[in-house]
């Protein structure tokens, strides 16, 4: 299940006061009920920012010529199959402009992300992550979705963006493998090891107690870890950007830009 991790101002620059599991705090974890209720609390927060680790657009490539933000969202909401046939069906695109089966964003590729938006290990992820979450809260007044609504910036409430927490793992040179063990049980040596180097250099950006560090420690498919990292990673991303030439350039303001 997805993880959300709350943070506040304190020295290291942010200090985790929250991480529970996203099924536990909506008291279900099927994915519908858990994510309106996700939707509930980012509509409820005030002064916040918000990062989420899915993607928040497709490529130019899979979408009609001169397409805006807002065509990512009508793809998704037009779409009457499941997440897996859009990525298909992206693939089918690329294939007919003559492109490759698999396209990614300007931004993967300067993040180093794993992954297009549309591969079929994240498609879910990004088909449910736009129309569930990002797609009922981007029509919020106060709510202002980066770098698509910079000119909301300034007297938003919450502000999200999307993030990668492979991508801020590379950017620190840390480990971004062989952490997770999705099978469960005690974690492999190899695992708590390399856990152990991130969490030891992430206590330089976040103040962690030790529950906090038991339990991402002992989480054995990494979905705390991942939101911790997802926490800090896409606030300094936001603090290093010019987020007035993000919202110009001509692929990230209409497709997408990761904050690590």
């Amino acid at each position: 299940p997805a993880t959300a991790a709350e943070r506040r101002a304190g020295s290291p620059p942010l200090h985790l006061t929250a991480l529970d599991p996203l099924g536990a705090l909506a008291g279900d974890a099927a994915r519908a009920p858990a994510l309106a209720h996700l939707v509930a609390l980012v509509r409820a927060s005030d002064r916040a920012l918000w990062a989420f680790d899915f993607p928040f657009g497709f490529p130019l490539e899979v979408l009609p010529d001169g397409a805006r933000w807002d065509a990512h969202h009508a793809l998704v909401a037009e779409w009457t199959h499941d997440g897996y046939g859009l990525g298909v069906e992206c693939v089918r695109r690329s294939q007919a402009r003559g492109g490759p089966m698999h396209v990614r964003r300007l931004t993967d590729g300067d993040a180093r992300a794993p992954f297009d938006p549309y591969h079929y290990r994240i498609i879910w992820q990004t088909f449910h992550g736009i129309r569930d979450v990002v797609g009922p809260l981007r029509r919020d007044r106060g709510t202002a979705v980066l770098p698509f609504h910079h000119r909301r910036l300034a007297g938003a409430r919450r502000v999200l963006v999307e993030t990668c927490p492979s991508s801020t793992l590379k950017r620190w040179g840390l480990p971004h493998q062989r952490y997770k063990q999705p099978e469960g049980g005690a974690l492999a040596p190899v695992r708590r090891r390399t856990r152990r180097a991130i969490v030891d250099a992430l206590r330089a950006h976040v103040a962690m107690d030790a529950r906090f560090v038991r339990r991402v420690m002992r989480d054995p498919g990494g979905d705390a870890l991942d939101a911790v990292i997802a926490g800090v990673g896409g606030a300094q991303g936001v603090a290093r950007a010019d987020h007035a030439a993000l919202a110009r350039h001509p692929r990230y303001g209409r497709e997408g830009h990761l904050y690590y």
